[in-house]
């Protein structure tokens, strides 16, 4: 096993990627990421190898595989590789799989089985492997990756650059979790940070390992790895992150995730004063190293795309970095289109502070995406009638002033974001129980058409709804879905659903690179105005080279309601010799066609209800019923 950076094995493998001498090929990069789909595999509760059942039914009493439970379940890199064939049957064309580093192991090992706490920035966690060994981990992982290139999917890698694990304690500030706003010894100004304690093996602090560690005789359990990390200034033992008050301007938000120890990625080694740090490691020794570490696991395992997660955490300048170092090491091997999109759970313009050109003023790009939290706060509750239908098309009008400097179209946002409905990180899922599947479908065929790069969760597409009984923390939203009983079912209404959009969006190039404009809607056919209003209708078209694909959604929760009719609006250029569009697309099943209508003096009035202007229009008559969505597409 590596134990740091600069082992021969790992610097190797680094040159060897640089002169392009890989032993083999690197797979290529999609042409434009907005050619694929994601799906989110959260490793652990995915699938465990030859379909064994979830350890938490192994207890006694046994768990079942929907309970809340915060502990390993035992899903492996072999339980995946059993099932790309399954994903390859919905359409799936990459997969962003839960981190793979090495976790640490006791205090707490049982509870790190979702990977985000790194004990080890450089080897595998053997607990994923078939044998529980770290060579077999390591043979196991290539494997998935090559198998899931030869089917062509794509394999995208959750990482961390904030935080290690839980490798430390306070030695006087309660130990494990100690509270930034402290006024104790926490709040010792920058430079006098508390003493700390560094865990070994065994999850215990050390008394004699009080800030510095013993220079050799360490286990891999203990402390961090790789040895160039094992420095207490290399992090911000500050105590907690600030919940509870309102980010710093940019978002780069100081302090510990819980027991997970932050990370000083932004140590400047020149205004350290240490000559030597600098010329062993450049500027930032903690960015170097952590670039270092992760170029090495896209070289070794052939990753086609990071997942950047808790990026706004981060010094923006660091991210910056990060993006365009790793961008730079993919080009040097061959993969000209590496993806990186970060989580920043944050508004619109915090979003574009680390994306793109936006991230600064100099000659960076920044990491290429973000996920796409501004549509995720909002996009549920439109599609189960409970938010205004205008709310979505707020927040593409917010997107295009924000990134008015990345945009040369806006057609071109969608490269931009990775589009979400739920996630590990969510206290429920976008089905809870109760959830009509027609709005589910319909949430899903909205992600699928709206601007941005459509990311499912695990177990979506098998009805997972949480667990079972409701438990409003992580754990409700991961299940182990290989207990479900069939739970890789291919004939689901909802997984029919998912093959059929990912069908439809592969077909329709308008759905992946297509202007977006949301439509006006008339009841009588000759007055329009934008809908409004929680179980509104939602409109809106995505255009491309002179195709039109018109997306209309019933948002009623009532199934009881009458269907609504009326005509919604389309671009008068392209339909100005009418023609005629099909439903290519219905979550209950509706079939037809209809031709546009062309309108000769219709009056368009504004959000006061006021007429705007009147003159000639082209719309197309849809009749929609409650909890119903149509794409439509001209024959």
């Amino acid at each position: 096993m590596a134990t740091s950076i600069d082992d021969s094995g790992v610097r190797a493998l680094l040159a060897q990627a640089q002169r392009g001498q890989l032993p083999k090929q690197p797979f290529p990069s999609p042409t434009d990421w907005r050619e694929v789909w994601i799906y989110f595999v959260f490793l652990d509760r995915f699938n465990r190898h030859g379909g064994l059942p979830p350890l938490s039914t192994l207890g006694n009493p046994p768990l079942a595989w929907d309970a809340p439970y915060g502990f390993r379940q035992g899903g492996t890199f072999e339980g995946l590789r059993e099932r790309l064939p399954y994903l390859a049957a919905l359409g799936v064309s990459a997969i962003w799989i839960s981190p793979v580093l090495k976790n640490a192991k006791p205090p707490g090992w049982e509870f790190n089985y979702h990977g985000y706490a790194a004990q080890d920035f450089i080897n595998i966690d053997e607990r994923f492997a078939s044998d529980g060994t770290l060579a077999t981990a390591e043979v196991e992982l290539r494997a998935l990756v090559d198998d899931a290139h030869a089917r062509g999917i794509h394999v995208v890698l959750d990482i961390v650059l904030n935080h290690a694990a839980r490798v430390f304690d306070y030695e006087r500030a309660g130990g494990v979790v100690a509270d930034f706003q402290d006024r104790g010894v926490m709040n010792a100004p920058l430079g006098q940070e508390p003493p700390i304690e560094w865990l070994n093996g065994f999850g215990f602090p050390r008394a004699d390992w009080r800030d510095t560690l013993p220079g050799a005789g360490l286990s891999p359990d203990d402390a961090v790895w790789p040895t160039e990390l094992q420095r207490a200034d290399f992090f911000r033992r500050r105590g907690g992150k600030l919940d509870d008050v309102v980010p710093p301007s940019g978002g780069f938000v100081r302090g510990d995730f819980g027991t997970m120890r932050q990370l000083v990625v932004e140590y400047d080694a020149v205004a350290a004063n240490d000559q030597a740090l600098r010329r062993a490691r450049g500027r930032f020794p903690v960015l170097d190293v952590l670039i270092k570490a992760y170029c090495y696991l896209v070289a070794r395992y052939d990753f086609d795309g990071f997942r950047i997660d808790s990026v706004k955490y981060v010094s923006p300048a660091m991210v910056e970095t990060f993006g365009n170092a790793v961008r730079e090491f993919a080009f040097s091997i061959g993969k000209m289109n590496f993806f990186t999109f970060g989580e920043i759970y944050d508004d619109e313009r915090t979003i574009a502070g680390f994306v793109g050109r936006n991230s600064s003023d100099t000659e960076g790009f920044g990491i290429d995406a973000a996920l796409d939290f501004p549509l995720f706060f909002k996009l549920p509750g439109v599609v189960k009638g409970f938010t205004p239908v205008e709310t979505i098309a707020a927040v593409f009008q917010a997107r295009k002033q924000v990134e008015a400097a990345l945009l040369s179209s806006h057609g071109e946002a969608g490269q931009y974001f990775v589009s979400f409905l739920d996630n590990h990180d969510q206290s429920e899922r976008v089905r809870q129980p109760g959830t009509p599947d027609a709005q589910v479908v319909m949430a899903l065929a909205v992600q699928f058409t709206l601007q941005g790069i459509p990311s499912l969760y695990y177990g979506t597409e098998q009805e997972l709804s949480g667990t079972t009984p409701t438990r409003p923390t992580y754990e409700g939203v991961r299940e182990a879905l290989w207990g479900k009983p069939q739970a890789f079912s291919q004939t689901g209404a909802t997984f029919v659903a998912v093959q059929r959009l990912a069908q439809l969006r592969a077909r329709e190039a308008a759905l992946r690179y297509g202007r977006l404009y949301f439509r006006q809607t008339s009841g009588n056919g000759t007055d329009f105005g934008m809908p409004k209003g929680a179980g509104g209708i939602l409109a809106y078209s995505r255009v491309l080279a002179g195709r039109e694909v018109l997306v209309v959604a019933n948002t009623q929760g009532d199934a009881a309601r009458a269907p609504w009719q009326g005509f919604v609006l389309v671009d008068l250029d392209l339909n100005g010799a009418p023609q005629s569009y099909t439903v290519a697309f219905s979550n209950l099943g509706t079939a037809g066609s209809g031709t546009v209508r062309l309108v000769p003096n219709a009056t368009f009035w504004n959000e006061s209800n006021q007429p705007t202007f009147s003159g000639p229009a082209a719309a197309l008559f849809v009749i929609l019923a409650p909890r119903e969505i149509q794409i439509l597409t001209p024959r």
